[in-house]
């Protein structure tokens, strides 16, 4: 007994050296205007990545990330072509608008370099078709990056939802995503330009909060497409966003399934929740870390279990160490879970298909694909 599990301590000691004897993924960071990258600066100091270079041209708008985050402005280039010919990443991150992620792609993906943007995946689904036409033909990982991926209340929902003993068959899905609105939340100058541009960010609210809902629908659904949706936008502060909609409503209807999708730059209160409802019950995922559970009895009575639960492990916890651990081959990304390209075509075709209906006021029929 003792030498069969010296044996296995042996072995699992051997695994882990390996692991730790890998080289980090080289990771380029593309742009800096959009200010999710701190996200990333904040998780270089895992071993499992490193950033070997940086694309700003706004070299002020650099050295005050260099300043912050301790780094030289010797790693920040003018182009995508310099860092690539100096420093041959692995795989690069876009931090400036949805409208690059197109370019950066197309330039990335011939020479092997792979690929992980903010959500959403692109500007519109002509882009987002180009994309995966290249990250196809290269076979390069292109993956989408959403805060709400790495909440743990998501994916206790979901794990939830395949115990139908739960609350029974889904009947209704509400997402909720937003806040006051980019300006009135102080968000910087050069994010503000281009989040706020039609053309650079494919919509206001609509595309920016919408595209939450959408991809937790496709994960929940395991990549089914809606048969309809609907959507209406308004335009509540034009002094604030005078070219783009910061007001949204798509409704999508699935076999047995309707998903309310309301995504807003006119909250209160800052909030990314979600709730779930069966013929039994209701899951309710308040943030990121607290949900609670209601079974139904009799008219309006219910019992409620409510959880505080702990961040998820590694890598699960964090983008840039999970899309490391992809890139290794440690991990296979699922064709609809979160971060995968199949489920983001479908959230792009969402997205397609919402600013269209509130553009001509009527319901769009998707068609079939089978």
């Amino acid at each position: 007994m003792i030498k069969k599990f010296s044996l296995l301590l042996f072995i699992l000691l051997l695994n882990l050296s390996t692991y730790a004897q890998k080289n980090p993924v080289r990771i380029g960071v593309v742009g800096l205007t959009h200010t999710h990258v701190h996200w990333i600066f904040n998780s270089n100091s895992y071993p499992e990545f490193e950033i070997v270079g940086i694309v700003e041209p706004n070299k002020e708008l650099a050295k005050g990330y260099a300043d912050q985050y301790n780094f030289s402005m010797e790693l920040v280039f003018d182009t995508l072509e310099d860092l690539i010919n100096n420093k041959r990443p692995d795989a690069v991150t876009a931090f400036g608008t949805i409208y690059d992620h197109l370019e950066i792609v197309k330039y990335c993906a011939p020479k092997g370099i792979h690929v992980m943007v903010e959500k959403p995946l692109a500007v519109n689904l002509d882009h987002a078709v180009e994309m995966k036409q290249l990250a196809d033909k290269h076979n390069i990982h292109l993956l989408t990056n959403y805060e709400t991926t790495w909440y743990p209340t998501n994916h206790m929902v979901y794990e939830l939802i395949q115990q139908d003993t739960i609350i029974g068959d889904l009947r209704k899905i509400i997402v909720r995503d937003g806040h006051k609105g980019p300006k009135k939340i102080g968000v910087d100058d050069e994010f503000l330009e281009w989040l706020t541009d039609p053309k650079l960010n494919g919509g206001g609210a609509i595309t920016d909060f919408g595209c939450y809902g959408a991809n937790l629908l496709t994960w929940i659904t395991n990549g089914q497409r809606p048969t309809s949706v609907t959507a209406i936008t308004m335009q509540q502060q034009a002094e604030n966003n005078p070219k783009v909609d910061d007001e949204a409503i798509i409704l999508l209807t699935y076999e047995n399934l309707v998903g309310v999708i309301q995504a807003s730059w006119n909250w209160p209160i800052g909030r990314k929740d979600m709730e779930v409802y069966g013929l039994n019950g209701v899951l309710y995922a308040d943030n990121r870390n607290d949900m609670r559970v209601r079974i139904g009895s009799g008219y309006d009575d219910f019992s409620e279990e409510k959880y505080t639960l702990e961040e998820r492990a590694l890598p699960y916890n964090d983008p840039f160490v999970y899309f490391a651990t992809v890139i290794n081959g440690e991990i296979e990304v699922s064709p609809y879970e979160l971060s995968a390209l199949e489920n983001n075509m479908i959230v792009m075709e969402i997205l397609e298909a919402a600013i269209k209906s509130a553009k001509q006021n009527q319901t769009i029929f998707l068609s079939n694909q089978d």
